[in-house]
């Protein structure tokens, strides 16, 4: 896996589940996957004898709370608030036929911006059960990334608490929609945003121009009988979710998607991190609004009828070791930053970590570091997924026999259902195994849409193939490799330079904490290098020293012509590097630079 992606949050999920195999259930559709394989076109398909689920995600949550009503479904923070399954359906309702109550119907897209909060859980399933769509809002957004999520799926209702930490979602919102001050409650007149009606504060603090979380649970008590009648009339081929792309590569689009992608999705994921075995608790510290932490997280616990502990609304390390301990969790998701905090926590051998089987690791690949940390402490051994948001997420998985190196620098073979290829971005035809080209994949998961963008949407979705923008390559065994996108790549006097392999290379100087490698435009070569460098703290270089450190070691023509250091670089709202607007950055700067050197 390329350096880069180290320093991302990516919505291309890279998920690690992370399997004991001592205790690796045979039940597993993933492991009917043929073993023996030798390809030589970059294809292949996921075979599984294990059926897909034919249900909507509110009738998969009825079918769990009658197989296990009285089972804890949630459990909220250390403090241990709980609720069954049994409990957590008829909150459910309550909210849902508050929603219907407040004028919500079937299609209306529904926003929930906030940390991992019960408030979180209900809205998402209270959507599904009535087909609202859910607007998956990153809790970061500040104003401008709200106005426009807003604007750009229409929201009709939006759910958020008043704050959390330094976060006024109460404040943004009115300085959004000012005629909060004066509007009425469900009927909001807003000139910006003219399709929002109705804002819900969790919590009973009535504040102006919205409703409260639990009097809207109080609202629709005669809509109740209506639920599960409407419930059983949606159809599993319908949108039920929208996911904000991470907007590296321009403006987040809005990913749409249907009870049928991810509640599959769930369901294979959820064999895979064990949830079909006896006595599982699972952890989810990672940020429901998150495709990763919903679809693998919340969702996935309520397919398999499983518990799903939030340890805190925010990720806090000595939280989710003591939700391990107290809980007995079996299961846990998190980022490499999760298991580093966590497992070199100075208290971490105050904590009963036992009972952990398996895990899972989002956002970056597994370096070996914590590799051995995993398998001195937890005594696992890493499983690789990836995915992303547009194919419902995960497409590919790494089995536990795999080979150390396929386990540290592949995204192992296709997922349940799901066929890859990788094809030469010109022709489209198929590519031989090792040899780099587009990544595409085509399963049940892949998204009906981007909302309101036909013509994006055309550009990725073709012939039933999902084009996903990423580099990679396939081995004779079917093991997929990411090295790259294809709008990073830079193309230098014809010749094609992928960024990724000369940012592996600088980083590897002991002055260099990131690099990040961008093409600007050359009248002569059409485009040259840029590597923008940011130093270890402490540290000072110059262009020169770089440039030497890579002569010899890589080949001239990837050496970068210009070296730029930076305190900072541009970042989506998930901490991802926006390349295009670092690329802007800099042609614009070597621009002004060039024009004083000819004034002067």
């Amino acid at each position: 896996m390329h350096r880069a992606a180290r320093f991302s949050l990516n919505l291309r999920l890279s998920f690690r589940a992370i399997h004991d195999v001592k205790s690796f259930s045979s039940s597993s559709s993933f492991y009917g996957l043929k073993r023996d394989i030798t390809l030589k076109e970059s294809y292949l398909h996921g075979s599984t004898s294990i059926p897909l689920v034919g249900k909507t995600i509110g009738v998969a949550l009825q079918d769990s709370v009658e197989k296990f009503p009285d089972r804890d479904a949630f459990v909220y923070g250390t403090e241990g608030s709980r609720q069954t399954y049994r409990q957590l359906l008829d909150e459910v309702d309550r909210f849902a036929a508050g929603l219907m109550a407040a004028g919500i119907k079937k299609g209306d897209r529904v926003g929930i911006w906030g940390p991992n909060i019960k408030e979180w859980i209900l809205t998402q399933f209270a959507c599904a059960r009535i087909g609202a769509i859910l607007v998956n809002v990153n809790p970061a957004y500040r104003v401008e990334e709200t106005v426009y999520a807003l604007k750009m799926v229409g929201m009709k209702a939006i759910v958020a608490p008043p704050s959390f930490k330094t976060q006024d979602y109460y404040g943004i919102l009115k300085e959004i929609c000012p005629e909060l001050e004066t509007g009425k409650a469900g009927n909001l007149r807003s000139e910006r945003l003219p399709d929002l009606k109705t804002v819900v504060i969790t919590g009973t603090e009535n504040l102006k121009g919205t409703y409260n979380f639990d009097d809207v649970m109080e609202m629709g008590q005669d809509k109740r009988h209506d639920i599960e009648k409407l419930c059983q009339d949606l159809q599993f081929d319908e949108g039920i979710n929208i996911q904000f792309t991470s907007g590296t590569t321009g403006r987040p689009k809005g990913t749409l998607l249907s009870h049928h992608g991810i509640l599959n999705n769930s369901y294979f994921c959820g064999l895979h991190f064990g949830l079909d075995e006896e006595g599982v608790v699972l952890s989810c510290p990672l940020p429901l609004y998150h495709v990763g932490g919903m679809v693998c997280g919340s969702l996935a616990a309520i397919v398999h009828g499983v518990t799903c502990t939030l340890p805190s609304p925010t990720f806090e390390p000595e939280a989710l070791l003591k939700s391990v301990q107290d809980e007995k969790c079996t299961s846990f998701l998190g980022v490499p930053t999760v298991y580093f905090d966590s497992l070199n926590h100075p208290d971490f051998e105050k904590y009963d970590t036992s009972t952990v089987r398996h895990c899972g690791i989002g956002g970056a690949p597994c370096p070996e570091e914590l590799l051995k940390l995993l398998q001195n402490k937890l005594n696992v051994t890493p499983m690789v997924v990836f995915g992303m948001t547009e194919a419902g997420p995960i497409t590919n998985a790494t089995r536990p026999e795999d080979r150390k190196e396929i386990i540290l620098t592949t995204s192992g073979k296709p997922f349940d259902h799901v066929e890859v290829k990788v094809i030469d971005p010109q022709t489209k035809k198929i590519l031989p195994v090792g040899e780099r080209g587009e990544v595409c994949m085509r399963s049940y998961g892949v998204m009906k849409g981007y909302w309101n963008d036909p013509e994006k949407t055309k550009e990725v979705l073709r012939d039933g193939w999902m084009h996903s923008g990423d580099l990679g390559m396939m081995d004779a065994e079917g093991n997929l490799s990411i090295v790259g996108r294809i709008k990073e790549l830079i193309i230098r006097g014809a010749v094609n330079i992928f960024p990724a392999e000369i940012e592996e290379f600088i980083y590897k100087h002991p002055k260099v904490e990131n690099v990040q490698i961008v093409g600007v435009p050359d009248e002569r070569m059409g485009e040259e290098l840029c590597a923008c460098i940011k130093l270890k703290q402490g540290e000072t270089s110059n262009a020169e020293e770089i440039k030497e450190f890579c002569k010899g070691q890589i080949a001239h023509f990837k050496i970068p012509r210009y070296v730029e250091f930076v305190e900072s670089f541009p970042l989506t709202v998930s901490l991802k590097v926006q390349k295009f607007a670092l690329q802007e950055m800099m042609a614009n700067k070597l621009d002004l630079s060039k024009r004083e050197e000819q004034a002067t």
